[in-house]
C-alpha cells in the first residue's frame, strides 16, 4: 500500500510537470519575443523592402516616376503622402502653405504680392503663360559649329551623336526658310536644292547637292551645304565658303537690280540676301577658328553695317566672343552699350560679358576675408550686382564656368535661359574667364547668394520675368540623351515634408504590426518601456 501510494504521488507530481498533450509549455518573455519575430519574418522583409527602395530612391529616380502619376493617386491616401502630393503640384509644403495664408496674417505680415482690386488672378496667370511661352522660344545658336568638320568629328571619335533628331529637325526649317523661295521652279538647280534641304540622310543631302552643281556650277547653296557637312575640317569648309560667296555676290546683284519688278523677285532678293549673309558669318566663324581673329572681327562689323535689320542673327555675339579673344575690353564695353538695352532681349552672351567686365576691375585684389571685414567698395558691389543678374537670367551657367559640371558640344539651336544656352556660352567663353586673375573666385564666391535673393523665381522675379517652368521640356529635346539637364529650380524636398511622411508611414506601420501580431507588440512595448524607466 505504502509502496502503491509513494508511486501515485510521484505519478502525481510527474503529471503535474509532465505537459498536457496539445498544449505547448509556458514561456518566458524572451522565448515569446522570438517566436513571435520568427513569425513575423514576412512584414520584417517588407520593412527592410520599403528601406531599400528609401536607399535606392535617387540612383532609381523613384520621386521623378511617382510624380508622373500624382495626378492618378487616388484621395485619401493618408496625411504623409497627401503632403508629398500637395508639395510636387504646388511647389511648397502644404504645412508652410497654411502658415503663410492664415498665421502670417494674424501675426500682421502680409505678402506684396496680395491681389490689386480689379486685377484678377486669371488676368495674371495669362500674362505669365504668354510670357512663359516667349520665354521657351527656341533660338538658332549663333555659335554652332560645323556638322562635318566639328560635330561629325565628335561622333567619329567617340560613337556619340552630339545633336538630337529635334534639333537638326529645326536646323533642317530654318535652311528651308533662309534658303529658298517661290522662285526656285525657275532655276533647275535651285529645285534639286529645294528637295536637298528636305531630305533627312545626310548623304543623300550631299548627293543632291552635287546634282545641282552638275546642272549650275554657281549654285551658292549647293556650297553651302558641302561646307557644312562634306568638309571634314575647317580648312576645307572655308574654301568652300570662299567658292559660295562668289557666286552668292554675283546673285545678289542681280535680284538687286530686278528687286522692284514683282513680289516674287522682291522675295528672291531677301533669299539671296539670307545667303549672302549666313556665308559671310560662316567665312568669319572659320576665321576665327583657325586664328584670324582681326579679319573675323572685320567681317562681323561689315555685316552689321551693311545689313543692320538682321539683328535677329545676334551677330553681335560672334562679335563680342572675338573681342575677348583679343582682349579688346574698351570695344566689348562699346558693344555691350549698344545690345545691352532694356527694349532688346537679353542672352547669357549679354548678361554674363558685362558681369566679366566689371569683375575685371576687381577680381584680382579680391579675397572674401577682407571683404567680409571691411565691407565691400563701390566697384565690388557692382561687380557683385551683375553677377547676380547674369544668374537670375541664367542660373545653370556658374556650374559649367566653375567646372562643376562637365562640358558637351554645343546643340545648333539653345533656349534662353536654359541649360541649352549655358553650354553654347560656357563653350566658347570659359577661357575668357579662365584668362582674368581671381575671377572664377569672385563668381564662385558670390553667385549663390542670387538664390537667397530670390527664394520663389518660378513666382517672382528681380530684375527679369519669374524664371519660366517650360525650360526642362524643351532642353530635353535640344540636348543629347548621355547628357544630365541642368534643371533650375530644383524642388527639395523640405524638412516639414520629410518629417510628415516619416511620423505617418510609422504610425501605420506600427498600426499594422499591432493589429497582426497584438501580443507580440504588447510584450515588446512592454520592453522597451521597461528599458526606458530602467
Amino acid at each position: 500500500m505504502a509502496e502503491r501510494g509513494g508511486s501515485g504521488e510521484a505519478a502525481a507530481a510527474e503529471s503535474l510537470s509532465a505537459p498536457a498533450p496539445g498544449r505547448s509549455p509556458p514561456l518566458g518573455w524572451k522565448e515569446r519575443l522570438r517566436a513571435g519575430l520568427a513569425g513575423a519574418g514576412a512584414s520584417l522583409w517588407f520593412v527592410a523592402g520599403l528601406g531599400l527602395l528609401y536607399a535606392l530612391r535617387v540612383p532609381l529616380r523613384l520621386c521623378e516616376n511617382l510624380a508622373a502619376g500624382e495626378r492618378t493617386r487616388p484621395p485619401g491616401d493618408g496625411p504623409g503622402i497627401f503632403e508629398w502630393w500637395y508639395f510636387h503640384k504646388h511647389g511648397t509644403s502644404f504645412i508652410e502653405q497654411v502658415s503663410v495664408s492664415h498665421l502670417r496674417p494674424l501675426m500682421g505680415r502680409t505678402e506684396s504680392s496680395i491681389s490689386q482690386p480689379g486685377f484678377s488672378s486669371s488676368n495674371r496667370e495669362s500674362e505669365t503663360s504668354r510670357h512663359n511661352l516667349s520665354e521657351c522660344k527656341v533660338w538658332r545658336n549663333p555659335l554652332n559649329l560645323f556638322r562635318g568638320a566639328e560635330y561629325s568629328r565628335y561622333t567619329w571619335m567617340t560613337g556619340k551623336e552630339p545633336l538630337t533628331y529635334y534639333d537638326m529637325n529645326l536646323s533642317a526649317q530654318d535652311h528651308q526658310t533662309f534658303f529658298t523661295c517661290d522662285t526656285d521652279f525657275l532655276r533647275p538647280s535651285d529645285i534639286v536644292m529645294q528637295k536637298a534641304w528636305r531630305e533627312r540622310n545626310p548623304p543623300a543631302r550631299i548627293k543632291a547637292a552635287y546634282q545641282a552643281l552638275e546642272l549650275n556650277n554657281e549654285c551658292a547653296t549647293a556650297y553651302v551645304l558641302l561646307a557644312e557637312e562634306e568638309a571634314t575640317t575647317i580648312v576645307d569648309a572655308e574654301r568652300l565658303f570662299k567658292q559660295a560667296l562668289k557666286a552668292g555676290e554675283t546673285i545678289y546683284k542681280q535680284s538687286q537690280q530686278c528687286q522692284h519688278q514683282s513680289p516674287q523677285h522682291e522675295a528672291q532678293l531677301r533669299r539671296d540676301t539670307n545667303v549672302l549673309v549666313y556665308i559671310k558669318r560662316r567665312l568669319a566663324m572659320c576665321a576665327r577658328k583657325l586664328g584670324r581673329i582681326r579679319e573675323a572681327v572685320k567681317i562681323m562689323r561689315d555685316l552689321m553695317k551693311e545689313f543692320p535689320p538682321l539683328t535677329m542673327l545676334n551677330i553681335h555675339e560672334n562679335l563680342l566672343e572675338s573681342l575677348l579673344e583679343l582682349q579688346a575690353y574698351a570695344d566689348v564695353q562699346a558693344v555691350l552699350a549698344k545690345y545691352d538695352d532694356i527694349s532688346l532681349p537679353k542672352s547669357a552672351a549679354i548678361c554674363y560679358t558685362a558681369a566679366l567686365l566689371k569683375t575685371r576691375t576687381v577680381s584680382d585684389k579680391f579675397s572674401p576675408e577682407t571683404a567680409s571685414r571691411r565691407g565691400l567698395s563701390t566697384a565690388e558691389i557692382n561687380a557683385v550686382e551683375a553677377i547676380h543678374r547674369a544668374v537670375e537670367f541664367n542660373p545653370h551657367v556658374p556650374k559649367y564656368l566653375l567646372e562643376m559640371k562637365s562640358l558637351i558640344l554645343p546643340p545648333e539651336h539653345i533656349l534662353k535661359r536654359g541649360d541649352s544656352e549655358a553650354i553654347a556660352y560656357a563653350f566658347f567663353h570659359l577661357q575668357h574667364w579662365k584668362r582674368i586673375e581671381g575671377a572664377l573666385n569672385l563668381l564662385q564666391c558670390t553667385w549663390e547668394g542670387t538664390f537667397r535673393m530670390i527664394p520663389y523665381p518660378l513666382e517672382k522675379g528681380h530684375l527679369f520675368y519669374p524664371y519660366p517652368s517650360c525650360t526642362e521640356t524643351a532642353d530635353r529635346e535640344l540636348l543629347p540623351t548621355f547628357h544630365h539637364v541642368s534643371v533650375y529650380p530644383k524642388k527639395e524636398l523640405p524638412f516639414f515634408v520629410h518629417f510628415t511622411a516619416g511620423l505617418c508611414s510609422s504610425t501605420a506601420m506600427i498600426a499594422l504590426l499591432t493589429h497582426q501580431f497584438p501580443e507580440i507588440m504588447g510584450i515588446f512595448a512592454k520592453a522597451v518601456l521597461g528599458l526606458c524607466s530602467g
